[in-house]
């Protein structure tokens, strides 16, 4: 049996991911700060063969200990084949107030690279696995009005690509999928304008299409790569007046 486990699974696209693993047959660990929301959804989830869902807590802005706790989970579980790590979180701070900007890097760098690793090390020990980290469009360029959220996901897109070199010369049957969702109707969505705005069940029915193809980095929703190509080529004098 599959064994999955989804860190950052109380709202949003990590919540629909894990609905839509459980239809897969996964087995399931569910991980975040808010317990009763978690209690809610597996409540909701498939029963039957599958074993009972595990859930825990995990703040993800202490790093040692949420890393000690993805291990405790996998052995609880007695393995894991898929770890996504959903958790994120970022503020609209052009006024560059530092502890909105403090508060985002504790969580989408030190806190997931602290989960990456711990992940990376079971899958290395075991030979096999998958990682699953959602990262953002938004790591392509930076931004006058989220500088840290901008920075903190090229960061994850940039190690995400080191775990990959890294599997690469080791020869191991290890895959790493930087996912990259565009505008998804969660509390992440902020700012006024906003267009392309896409519900979090059609973002997860996505992802989960690019975890069963292994894929390596994906656009979500799909249209978002056109976006994507634009703002790779596109010059930084005229992407300041955007």
């Amino acid at each position: 049996m599959k064994r999955a486990i989804v860190v950052g699974a109380s709202s949003g696209i990590g919540r629909e991911l894990a609905l839509a693993l459980s239809r897969e047959g996964y087995a399931l660990g569910l991980a975040a700060r808010r317990v009763e929301l978690l209690e809610q959804l597996r409540a909701e989830l498939r029963t039957g063969a599958v074993p009972e869902t595990l859930v825990g807590f995990m703040d993800v802005s202490r790093p040692e200990e949420a890393a000690a706790q993805l291990s405790g989970m996998v052995r609880a579980m007695g393995g894991v084949d898929l770890v996504v790590l959903s958790s994120g979180t970022g503020h609209i701070n052009p006024g560059l107030d530092w502890a909105l900007e403090k508060e985002t890097l504790d969580v989408n760098v030190l806190g997931t690279t602290a989960l990456v690793d711990a992940a990376m090390k079971l899958f290395l020990e075991a030979g096999t696995g998958h990682l699953v980290v959602l990262s953002s469009i938004a790591a392509l360029r930076g931004s006058a009005e989220a500088p840290a959220y901008n920075a903190s996901k090229a960061y994850l897109s940039n190690y995400l690509e080191g775990m990959r070199c890294l599997v690469a010369r080791r020869h191991v049957h290890i895959h790493v999928t930087d996912m990259r969702p565009g505008l998804v109707d969660t509390a992440m969505a902020q700012g006024e304008g906003l267009f392309w705005v896409q519900p979090p069940a059609k973002a997860a029915a996505q992802i989960l299409r690019a975890i069963r193809r292994k894929r390596r980095i994906v656009y979500v929703t799909r249209r978002w790569a056109l976006v994507a190509g634009v703002l790779k080529v596109l010059p930084e004098w005229l992407y300041r007046r955007i």
